[in-house]
């Protein structure tokens, strides 16, 4: 591996211009065929093998026509102090806002609340419903512009007036002028890692390349493969961080060995061999992690994960050969590492840095480190104990929109549950009876706690279908809520003469979490199966690839606990602009294991890759650990940092669930890079010694041999080069 990266390389570094050019018209031909490409249509979410999607794929079955898929828009009024939403003048600006939106091209039908009962007790509140013939992503512009007219019109005779569903559903924002503060973050510390401008521009050139070929792909196909705008924003999130990662692990390589004294092009080859190594594995680990949430069946999380990790894939194929080509241009305006201190100093001889000091002092107290580290981050897990599991409404959501403010004037006049209303699907083609089975599920409804309010039955043409709507008496995203879907699906449908399903965007988020969380056990021993294997070649142990796992486990469940303390419980809430508390997003847990888990075995390659070199080059176990942190540590610090900056940037996102994924990324970046992989693995690696690196023989004989350290490449460089030239040998 070493050997064939080093003359990849070499030749990027020689042929710099071919390079340049094809990463530049591969950027252009995704550009291109973004711009050229349709516009993305419906973005279906599917749960396969859940009941509610079951229920649902029934309606669209029985009820043909029904556009059970299609886009809803409601309109919520309020009477000003002192008025009745019944008053005559108020009645007549609804009947008018009725009519208009009546006239829409996409409707297919629309409510009066004073025929439909869908006025409040006290007479304040009143709401109307629009149904649109297509999905909310597929509405045109001017369906959209007609809905939010009619709410201005109507607004102008003194009524308040919001709008709600999903017909004005927002495109998710990708983090806007927070995004900008992370990379103007990133900037910042790769200057002062690489100490020029020159050199810290050239990641940062390289991870806005990857990103813009990966995302304008993801774009120019999202019509294709049904992509959403979250895949966008997520492949943009991953592939900028560990961009700007890979590529300043190979300059900074590069620097190194300029310093001791190689050639340009030598320096490249040598750098793409040992640090592109690495890189190579390192973006392994994430894609088996990202590719891997294909496992949880889930057709939406499958594409997020295979489109972030398609954009990994192209962020390490740049730094293997678009980096080596800048560095060809470049010069001699990249300069070699400690250049800076030793003009200073006038000599070569340099001060143990700080990752020198930190390594011997993790060497002297490993078994006190260990353990502050470890009792550290159990506490902060703590939380955890309390997650609970669901998906974002209207009801989380900033006081600032409409949809937020039509979600509290609902709940305020017709209690909290009718933002999330079930809907029972009765399933009687078998049944002797079909309208007697409906009456007896209705009824046994009506029985249950929490429950409001129990709508008649309303069958199809063939009368063997029929929905009935519930209302309970608690928000959608509540454990009552959660309650009473289980309490119609155990006690109410076993009693039936018929089939009974419960669906509804409600029972469709309890699915899914439900779906998630039995997933999870399965994808982290998948994931950390594959990615244990592969670290065995790697680092030809077995201790080591072991220790890596389990310190990510600690490092993800304390992250998990912040989300909980943060997003759950409202702690710091006001500084991250949390305005709504509640459940955790569903699919956070799993997300955070698979992306966590390729981001934190970036920094173990990186860092235990260098100690595993000084170990293979005759280095004693602890000498082998304060070589790595002498030169990983300064790298591996900034590289987190950086990721920390561009994932804490999409925490001013006003989309919950991207600032959630933000802040979880980049809580769990932290942890993981400062005290699992700067504390706590040295400190068990100090404790084991010779232990750490030993692999039974039979299996060191089994496995390939790829030669991260770069041993074989020390080989072939010395068999290639004059043997009578004066050569020193380089430790590494």
């Amino acid at each position: 591996m070493a050997t064939f990266l080093y003359r990849l390389g070499r030749l990027a570094f020689r042929r710099r211009h071919f390079v340049g050019l094809m990463w530049v018209a591969l950027l252009t031909l995704a550009g291109v065929g973004a711009i050229s490409a349709p516009a993305a249509g419906s973005t279906s979410f599917s749960i396969p093998g859940t009941e509610a999607q079951k229920a649902f794929d029934l309606l669209e079955q029985r009820f043909p026509g029904a556009s059970a898929d299609g886009a809803t828009g409601r309109m919520v009024f309020k009477a000003p102090e002192g008025e009745k939403m019944t008053d005559t003048a108020n009645r007549a600006t609804v009947a008018k806002t009725v009519k208009e939106l009546g006239d829409g091209s996409e409707v297919v039908s629309v409510t009066d609340p004073f025929t439909t009962n869908a006025v409040s007790k006290d007479g304040m509140v009143a709401y109307l419903s629009v149904k649109y013939d297509a999905p909310a992503v597929a509405l045109e512009d001017a369906t959209k512009a007609a809905l939010e007219t009619a709410g201005d019109e109507a607004r102008a005779t003194g009524l308040t007036v919001d709008l709600g569903g999903d017909a004005l559903q927002a495109q998710p924002d990708a983090g806007g002028v927070g995004e900008a503060i992370g990379l103007a973050i990133a900037a910042v510390v790769l200057v002062i890692t690489l100490g020029s401008m020159i050199a810290a521009g050239l990641p940062l050139l390289t991870a806005i390349i990857g990103v813009g070929i990966g995302v304008s792909t993801i774009t120019a196909l999202a019509k294709a493969l049904d992509l959403g705008s979250t895949t966008n924003t997520l492949a943009a999130m991953i592939g900028l961080a560990v961009g700007i990662d890979y590529a300043l692990f190979i300059v900074s390589r590069y620097r190194a060995e300029l310093a001791e004294g190689r050639d340009r092009e030598e320096a490249v080859g040598r750098a793409t061999g040992t640090a592109g190594s690495a890189v190579v594995f390192a973006g392994l680990t994430v894609v088996i992690a990202l590719a891997g949430l294909s496992v949880v069946n889930v057709p939406m999380l499958t594409k997020m994960g295979l489109a972030a990790a398609g954009t990994v894939v192209i962020a390490v194929l740049i730094a293997l050969t678009m980096i080596p080509a800048l560095l060809g241009y470049a010069g001699g305006k990249v300069r070699p590492a400690g250049e800076k201190r030793r003009k200073t100093t006038g000599t070569a001889l340099a001060k143990p840095n700080l990752g020198t000091r930190w390594a011997s002092f993790v060497i002297r107290r490993p078994a006190a480190v260990l353990l502050l580290g470890v009792v550290g981050l159990g506490a902060v897990a703590l939380p955890v104990s309390q997650l609970e599991l669901g998906l974002p409404d209207d009801g989380s959501q900033p006081t600032s929109t409409t949809q937020r403010r039509a979600y509290d004037l609902l709940s305020e006049g017709f209690g909290p549950g009718f933002n999330g209303p079930l809907m029972i699907v009765v399933d009687a083609k078998n049944s002797d009876d079909p309208k007697a089975a409906a009456a007896t599920v209705t009824d046994g409804i009506k029985g249950l706690k929490d429950v409001v309010t129990v709508t008649p039955a309303t069958f199809n043409k063939a009368g063997d279908t029929a929905t009935i709507t519930v209302v309970p008496d608690s928000k959608p995203s509540s454990a009552q809520t959660e309650d009473l879907v289980h309490a119609i699906r155990d006690d109410i449908a076993s009693k039936a003469d018929a089939d009974v399903l419960v669906t509804g965007t409600t029972a469709m988020n309890i699915d899914f979490s439900q779906k998630l969380s039995d997933a999870l056990i399965p994808y982290l021993a998948l994931v950390v199966g594959l990615a244990f294997l592969l670290l065995i070649v790697v680092f030809r142990s077995i201790l080591v690839p072991l220790k890596a796992a389990l310190g990510f486990l600690l490092s993800v469940l304390a992250a998990l606990g912040a989300v909980v303390a943060v997003f759950q419980w409202g702690w710091l809430g006001g500084v991250l602009g949390v305005e709504e508390t509640g459940p955790i997003m569903s699919m956070m847990p799993i997300f955070m294991v698979g992306v966590v888990f390729g981001l934190a075995m970036d920094y173990e390659v990186f860092l235990v890759t260098r100690m595993r070199e000084a170990y293979v080059h005759g280095e004693s176990p602890s000498q082998a650990i304060v070589t790595g942190f002498k030169h990983s540590a300064r790298v591996v610090v900034a590289a987190a940092v950086i990721m920390m900056a561009v994932f804490g940037g999409f925490i001013g996102s006003g989309e919950s669930m991207i600032k959630m994924i933000g802040f979880g990324l980049a809580i769990a970046v932290l942890f993981d890079a400062f005290v699992v992989r700067m504390a706590i693995v040295p400190a068990v690696l100090a404790l084991l010694g010779h232990r750490a690196w030993w692999l039974p023989k039979w299996l060191d004989r089994a496995l390939p041999n790829v030669d991260v350290e770069g041993e074989g490449l020390r080989t072939q460089v010395e068999k290639d080069a004059d043997p009578d030239e004066d050569r020193e040998l380089v430790r590494v």
